[in-house]
């Protein structure tokens, strides 16, 4: 009998993920996604028959173990590529110490939602980030007639990033919006000091666990309101956690909605359901989107090095991801797709 052909070497994408309290419903789903994306990959052969690696690393949401993750792929010469970086703190944390250590490996589709961040060439986001949200969800409102919105933010930090974007997008649609800022600490106080006075909808810039304080500061207010929140917010946690009992919750999403018939979204469902014991939810179609973004980028490629990927992704090519496209504009950004889901009073998701 003649000598087997040698097997292919494997590569190695890695993932940061960021598990600390703030972050971990994002990243938890975000993970599951790509994860479902990489298993699918390998049971069909692989990438060009080598079998791809998924190497999640869990930091604590501090610069320190974001940056000993990063530095910790540096000398292992078969990770090619960072995928799916998540949340959004880790993601500009990331970009930011690839520029600064000059690391020459692709950061592709990380959850940065980011707006005010200046890519550089390692970095390639293809979600649109809060502003393309904030300019949706105001948009959205205009063509519903409404003229006046508050904007409630859920941290200072939130006040200070994203006061401008929101105050700058609502100007340019004519519409008058007031702002409420409270620390972390106080949401669901600031939720019971709304006056009948107070816009009916409310904008609200903060995570899972923040909105579910501040709807339940509202439950004891007579007046009917909806709250617009952006897409780090997890539906299914809202409800889980007891929020959105007397409010309804619309939340922008920066991906397909999980319902749809894209073929993207349709191969997303059936890899789950056949993987994985979990409800499609937004946040693990866009980590699944992520991965099979970057297997598209790098199934063009004979031998996958990082230097390789790296140029690959460079070129920033339109792709047409099952129904979802990547465009990059003049920022080197790719997100411009939102859509919409809303969460009624008695528990249904809608959209």
């Amino acid at each position: 009998m003649g000598a087997q052909p040698a097997k292919p070497a494997s590569i190695t994408v890695a993932q940061i993920f960021d598990a600390s309290l703030a972050q971990q419903d994002v990243s938890k789903d975000f993970l599951i996604g790509s994860r479902a994306f990489w298993q699918d990959i390998n049971s069909r052969g692989g990438l060009h028959g080598r079998r791809v690696e998924h190497q999640s690393i869990e930091v604590d949401g501090t610069p320190q173990s974001i940056r000993a993750a990063v530095d910790s792929i540096k000398d292992n010469p078969a990770c090619v590529l960072l995928s799916g970086t998540a949340g959004d703190p880790a993601a500009t944390e990331v970009a930011l110490y690839l520029k600064k250590s000059n690391l020459a490996i692709a950061h592709a589709a990380p959850w940065l939602q980011n707006s005010s961040l200046d890519v550089d060439e390692r970095t390639f986001p293809i979600f649109a980030a809060r502003q393309e949200q904030i300019a949706h969800a105001l948009r959205s409102l205009t063509v519903m007639g409404v003229q006046e919105v508050g904007a409630v933010y859920a941290t200072p930090l939130d006040l200070k990033l994203y006061r401008e974007d929101m105050e700058r997008t609502a100007a340019e649609l004519k519409l008058k919006v007031t702002s409420f800022a409270t620390d972390a600490t106080d949401l669901q106080g600031l939720g019971r000091r709304l006056t009948p006075g107070t816009a009916a909808i409310l904008l609200f810039v903060g995570g899972t666990p923040e909105l579910v304080q501040f709807t339940q500061g509202l439950e004891g207010q007579q007046r009917q309101r909806y709250i617009v929140a952006l897409a780090d917010v997890n539906l299914q946690t809202v409800m889980q956690m007891g929020g959105g009992k007397t409010t309804s919750v619309i939340v922008t999403q920066a991906v397909p909605l999980t319902t749809a018939a894209m073929p993207v979204v349709r191969q997303y469902r059936e890899v789950l359901g056949r993987l994985f014991d979990e409800p499609p939810v937004p946040l693990s179609l866009a980590g699944f989107i992520a991965a099979r973004y970057a297997n598209e980028v790098m199934k063009d490629l004979d031998s996958p090095t990082r230097a390789n990927v790296l140029a690959a992704f460079q070129r920033r090519a339109t792709h047409d991801v099952g129904g979802y496209i990547v465009a990059f504009d003049q920022r080197r950004r790719a997100g411009t797709y939102v859509t919409q889901s809303m969460l009624t009073q008695d528990g249904r998701v809608i959209g």
